[in-house]
């Protein structure tokens, strides 16, 4: 399997949290997204839009990791969008300081000609009707479509939501947008009426608690690696997803026993993502340092158990 599609934005985010703060840095769910796929040499594409003050560095850095910028406009009088945040000293709950759309709010998504028969589309966190525009440029169903969201679309645009939710095969949110979507408080029934609406796997994401995978009456669970620092957690759901897409792209194997190594990966990922501000540790991201930390998430899940007699019978 090959071509992977990425939808998204690509940002300024400035950031503020116990441990310091940022003027406007790179971000952006494509951006998060991209960087952790590419850790798996696979053929990606990058669909979103910049205003003429993204720097070309940016680009230059996403192009080195070989993903394909064709999909991206830029709108050279505009400006991109930024995104402002400040978090608690808990790390899991931050305060939304400014959101400016700007090009971002008449974003019309173009996918490349050449990826658009792509076996994996990653649908990154946007208005549902830009995530639908994607699928409908399909020239053929994709094997898998991902799609991650969140609650600001339940609340303003939850009938878009629901018709691209639909049409794909894999949903990623939290577990917070998972209780608000279904009224359900138990994630398993949860997972299960979410199921309902289309997707035939559902991943709830839970931060420092690790992620769940759920198919049919099937469910995995992820930890996530416990860390000495977690520096900013901006990003952290988006590599996730990234790895998550990545390595099924670069495996081709969409069984449900491949996708707990994809859900691995995307955490070991992810616990990279928060070491540091912004994109910067993603950057820089060594392919031993991966290795030794899927180590780690090994070593953090495996045990061996006897059985007592009692047990037994």
């Amino acid at each position: 399997m090959g071509k992977l599609v990425i939808v998204g934005t690509m940002a300024f985010d400035a950031i503020e949290t116990p441990f310091g703060k940022t003027d406007k840095i790179l971000g952006g769910a494509a951006t998060f997204i991209g960087l952790a796929a590419s850790h798996f040499n696979v053929d990606t594409a990058a669909v979103s839009v910049v205003g003429g003050d993204f720097p070309q560095k940016y680009l230059d850095l996403l192009s080195d990791k070989n993903i394909d910028l064709s999909g991206v406009e830029i709108v050279k009088d505009g400006k991109t969008f930024f995104w402002s945040g400040r978090y608690h000293n808990d790390m899991n709950s931050r305060d939304t300081l400014a959101t400016e759309l700007n090009t971002l709010a008449d974003f019309d998504p173009k996918v490349p000609d050449a990826y658009k028969d792509a076996e994996i589309v990653m649908l990154g966190n946007l208005h549902p009707l830009i995530q639908s525009s994607v699928l409908d440029q399909m020239t053929q169903k994709p094997k898998l479509s991902i799609l991650d969201t969140m609650n600001f679309w339940m609340d303003s645009t939850l009938e878009d939501l629901l018709n691209v939710i639909k049409r794909v095969d894999v949903i990623t949110i939290n577990d917070e947008e998972a209780r608000q979507l279904t009224g359900e408080y138990s994630l398993v029934l949860a997972a299960r009426k979410i199921h309902a609406m289309g997707p035939k796997y559902v991943v709830l994401k839970k931060g420092e608690h690790g992620a769940l995978l759920f198919h049919d009456e099937h469910v995995f669970y992820a930890p996530a690696l416990p860390l000495e620092e977690v520096f900013d957690p901006t990003g952290a759901g988006d590599t996730f997803a990234g790895g998550f897409a990545g390595y099924l792209a670069k495996t081709g194997d969409l069984s449900f026993e491949n996708m707990k190594n994809a859900i691995i990966y995307g955490s070991t990922l992810a616990s990279f993502c928060v070491e540091k501000f912004g994109t910067e540790r993603m950057v820089n991201l060594s392919s031993i340092e991966v290795h030794q930390r899927l180590m780690q998430f090994k070593q953090l899940t495996k045990f061996d158990i006897e059985l007592t007699e009692s047990q037994r019978a």
